[in-house]
């Protein structure tokens, strides 16, 4: 389980003393803990911890452009860092061929047949999707398809 894995690599970054992996790891599992308290006291699973995981890679991206927009270089270096480490707990990321072949067979299986159904294509992607492809590649990819 994936949130074994984290909490076994925060362990082995305390003993090494690796301060920026158990700075992320830390916060990554202070995450968790709210949405576990969030679900009252279920169990998260690993797709909970993938979107959590996904949240904060998003936060992360979001900042470096901000510190990059007020010249903080150091801080955007920093923050790479970081998102490097939480890159690293995702499932192995689909390319953009494959997002397409699947948005093809989706718009085939849905008998979609233009922009009207980009709803419906969206939603059956994404949830098949959820953690493997980036939204944004996806939506892109949808519009494109549909156009044709």
């Amino acid at each position: 389980m994936l949130l074994e894995k984290i909490s076994k690599d925060f362990v082995q970054a305390m003993k090494s003393k690796d301060a920026l992996t158990v700075s992320v790891l830390k916060m990554l599992k202070s995450q968790i803990k709210y949405r576990e308290i969030d679900n009252r006291e279920k169990q998260v699973t690993d797709e909970d911890v993938v979107e959590i995981i996904g949240k904060e890679i998003k936060k992360h991206e979001e900042s470096i452009e901000m510190y990059r927009t007020g010249s903080r270089e150091d801080l955007a270096k920093k923050e790479e860092e970081e998102l490097k480490i939480l890159k690293g707990y995702l499932p192995r990321q689909m390319t953009e061929e494959e997002v397409t072949a699947f948005v093809s067979e989706a718009i085939v299986k849905l008998g979609a047949e233009g922009p009207k159904d980009f709803g419906r294509v969206m939603k059956e992607v994404m949830t098949a999707l959820r953690g493997k492809a980036d939204g944004a590649v996806i939506k892109r990819t949808v519009e494109e398809s549909l156009k044709k």
